[in-house]
């Protein structure tokens, strides 16, 4: 396993970051929560063992039983974790407990950190944007989690290049925490986020996390053209709330599964593989956060790490790739080939 500094801090972690939203399964039962405490303590303890030193989850997944099952999980090996979370989303329906006031963060910090079982947040995260609380509120309240030392650093998850821009612009200007990292959506067939995110990333020295880089297991090889959905697939249920989360254009990404396929072959690494190491290759990646539901699933994520493509496949597979280009991004990129 290989390690990154997260964003520009001098914290280190794996290049696979371990995403526990499945955790939950025996308290709650839905699309999401699939893993019991048992099966968490397992694939918890393998992750640490084959290096991955950074967890993902959230209060909102499964009401906070992710985080729960992701504390007891960890346990006394705590101190070798770097486990992050989030907050934004409503936890109850309380008027009050939502959002990204000073009041909400606060308490759902202390929440977090009961349920995780900890003394301190290693990457406390906001979760979405929140039109309705200045965000000099918010930052403000996320700075001084840090001076109370119960959180380590912060980041933000799910902005557009302008929301995140005006937020690193006001931590500036008024002297507070700065994100170091930002949490999105970037897989091979969904990358939308080349146009005006990670220009910002690149030149602010900001780490991205990226959630969800095989778009639901798209790009692991389930899902074939003119064939048959897996049954054990997630991505199958096309009733599913969580479907919103995983765009991709299938017949443009039919293509690109056999592509990473014939290209995976040569590594003797499989299509999954192929598709994490591709991400690892661009500019400003921290860590890939990926989940799993049994063992076999961790360890062939956890081999995305450890081993590189080559330029000329990486440039090949960003070809085949290619995503349309917004205006004025197409504009200007004219303007300076010209």
């Amino acid at each position: 396993m290989r390690y990154r500094y997260l964003g520009n801090s001098g914290l280190k972690v794996s290049e696979i970051c371990l995403g526990v939203m499945t955790f939950g399964g025996d308290a709650i039962k839905n699309e999401l929560a699939t893993v019991g405490q048992k099966d968490a303590d397992l694939i918890t303890s393998t992750a640490l063992d084959l290096g991955i030193n950074f967890f993902d989850t959230a209060d909102v997944y499964s009401g906070g039983i992710s985080e729960s099952t992701l504390g007891q999980a960890l346990g006394n090996r705590r101190k070798d974790a770097i486990v992050a979370t989030k907050v934004r989303f409503a936890m109850s329906n309380k008027p009050n407990d939502t959002g990204l006031s000073r009041f909400h963060i606060i308490k759902s910090c202390e929440d977090s950190l009961r349920r995780l079982g900890t003394e301190y947040i290693d990457l406390y995260q906001i979760h979405s944007y929140d039109p309705g609380t200045p965000m000099e509120e918010t930052l403000r309240a996320m700075d001084h989690l840090v001076q109370s030392g119960k959180v380590r650093y912060i980041g933000c998850s799910n902005l557009t290049a302008w929301q995140t821009m005006k937020a690193l612009a006001i931590s500036q200007k008024m002297n507070l925490e700065k994100f170091v990292t930002t949490q999105l959506y970037y897989s091979i067939g969904a990358r939308d986020i080349e146009h005006e995110l990670v220009p910002l990333c690149i030149d602010q020295q900001l780490g991205i996390l990226c959630w969800s880089p095989l778009s639901g297991g798209f790009f692991t090889g389930k899902f074939r053209r003119n064939s048959s959905l897996p049954a054990d697939a997630r991505r199958s249920n096309r009733q599913a709330s969580s479907m919103k989360f995983w765009p991709v254009d299938e017949e443009k990404g039919f293509e690109i599964v056999e592509q990473l396929e014939r290209i995976g072959k040569n590594y003797d690494k499989t299509i999954a593989q192929t598709a994490l190491n591709w991400i690892l290759r661009k500019p400003s990646i921290s860590s890939v956060i990926v989940g799993a539901s049994h063992i076999q699933q961790l360890k062939e994520n956890a081999e995305a790490s450890d081993w590189q493509l080559t330029p000329e496949d990486v440039e090949y597979l960003d070809a085949i790739s290619k995503p349309v280009i917004p205006y004025p991004v197409w504009h200007q990129k004219y303007s300076d080939d010209r």
